[in-house]
């Protein structure tokens, strides 16, 4: 079979990669408006392979600036279980490769679900190697009675939406609390307006459901959702970050509380989350909350294929 790769660079292209990624891998399901929301200073490329008219895989690669300094990527293949064993998953991985290496990257990094043994022996193959190990659990809503939120004294849990003048303030946190999260600590930290826009300013992010903790005016942690209206009934957490010195008082808690309290009330299903499995401490919380385990994901590193 021969396949034609292509980058997705019309709405309906991109509507046909989206829809390979929501079968493939639902997890990472967006919308097309979703999909075409990368700030500025991300250069990135969606491709798709054709048969035809049939559309059987897809690709990305997004070449951040926090991953320039040792030249990696972070790459990802998705093919249509129907077709694999047919070399789009090679073609696809080839092309990715070949945009690669004309902006200066000499490494992928990518995920996979751990419950797909197929998929990773395929990345093995071409050289890529486990660097680290995400669990997931996930909490179901629909019978859930949501705990209050109950911080501790002194602090006070707002949303973002709420206090939209703590951007600089939840900035400091994550410069605390993102080195310290396994496998992340060998990025550098981008500059405030690039985090702004990278990791808090996407259509997933919304002022609304990110909440903020306050000792006085001072932020002390904040946590937040990445939603998608791909995906209607399940709300994504993202970091949960509590500066050093305000750490082990109940704060990160009383953070998840608002969460899960702010998503059932807004009519979300399911709550879903991923943390490596050396963080304990948070691990240990989310247990305490009801959390129950999920297909996790393994994160690998590895060569582009040869040109």
């Amino acid at each position: 079979m021969t396949v034609e790769i292509r980058p997705a660079s019309t709405e309906a292209d991109l509507e046909r990669y989206a829809a390979v990624v929501a079968r493939v891998t639902p997890q990472a399901a967006l919308t097309v408006a979703e999909l075409s929301a990368v700030p500025d200073h991300i250069e990135f490329v969606n491709l798709i392979a054709a048969d035809g008219a049939d559309i059987v895989g897809a690709g990305v690669c997004f070449n951040e600036p926090r991953m320039q300094d040792r030249k990696g990527a972070t790459a990802k293949v998705n093919v249509l279980p129907e077709r694999w064993h047919r070399g789009v998953g090679s073609a696809v991985y080839s092309a990715l490769s070949d945009w690669a290496r004309g902006h200066d990257v000499e490494l992928f990094e990518t995920s996979i679900s751990d419950d797909d043994d197929q998929s990773v022996a395929w990345a093995e193959r071409r050289g890529f190697v486990e660097m680290t190990h995400e669990l997931c659990v996930e909490l179901d809503l629909t019978t859930l009675n949501p705990l209050p939120v109950e911080p501790p004294p002194g602090i006070q849990i707002v949303s973002w939406a709420e206090r939209p003048d703590v951007g600089q303030g939840m900035y400091e946190v994550a410069r605390e609390a993102y080195p310290e999260v396994p496998g992340y600590g060998e990025d550098a930290m981008e500059p405030f307006d690039d985090w702004l826009a990278t990791d808090m300013g996407g259509p997933g992010d919304r002022p609304e459901a990110t909440f903020v903790a306050l000792a006085g005016d001072e932020v002390v942690g904040y946590a937040k959702f990445s939603l998608t209206d791909a995906q209607p009934t399940v709300a994504y957490h993202d970091l949960t970050g509590v500066k050093r010195v305000w750490r082990r008082r109940g704060i990160a808690g009383a953070l998840k509380r608002a969460q899960i309290a702010w998503a059932k009330q807004a009519g979300y299903e399911r709550l879903s989350t991923t943390n490596e499995v050396r963080n304990e401490p948070i691990r240990r919380l989310n247990e305490q909350l009801g959390y129950r385990p999920a297909p996790g994901r393994i994160f690998l590193r590895g060569p582009l294929a040869p040109a």
